[in-house]
């Protein structure tokens, strides 16, 4: 079975009937890889593919959005935001400066702003329900991938939370 939609065109569905997407997405100056993907292609609505579409269309305010979330976590000192800014100065320490794109004075806006949007994985299936619906991931280093952040949105676009991905 396939699932058609104008802005995916034909998903096909595996053997075992999940579908799965992917495309390389300009933003600036980046290239961002985008997966949709659902385990039982039956879970994935017309409505789940439309806000999906709508979510990479608009991949500049969703980015946007996802940095208010983490910035919004910053004065919780137990935040995982917090925690991640810590690691990264802690890595970095004096060469820090030299891997922002901005240097204000507040590290912490400095390295969110700096982060470079690695990747947007959409969970089709999840289309209205209290599991993230998308999953964005940021590094201030795009060659690793271990000191990532990860956005989680809503079917709403709304954050749910921000994690970091140990």
């Amino acid at each position: 079975m396939a699932i058609e939609h104008d802005y995916f065109g034909l998903l096909s569905s595996g053997p075992d009937g999940s579908i799965f997407w992917s495309e390389t997405v300009e933003l600036g100056d980046q290239a961002v890889t985008v997966d949709l993907t659902a385990p039982d292609q039956e879970d994935v609505s017309p409505e789940a593919l439309d806000i999906a579409a709508s979510l990479i269309s608009g991949l500049e305010s969703v980015d946007a959005a996802a940095r208010r979330g983490m910035l919004s976590e910053v004065d919780d000192r137990t935040s995982e935001v917090t925690e991640y800014i810590l690691q990264q100065q802690e890595a970095y320490g004096d060469e820090l400066a030299d891997v922002l794109v901005d240097v204000s004075g507040d590290a912490a806006v400095d390295i969110i702003r700096s982060l470079r949007l690695m990747s947007m994985t959409i969970l089709a299936d999840e289309h209205g329900g209290s599991e993230p619906f998308a999953v964005l991931e940021y590094a201030l280093d795009s060659g690793s991938t271990d000191d990532v952040l990860l956005v989680n949105l809503g079917s709403d676009g709304g954050v749910q939370s921000v994690m970091s991905a140990d």
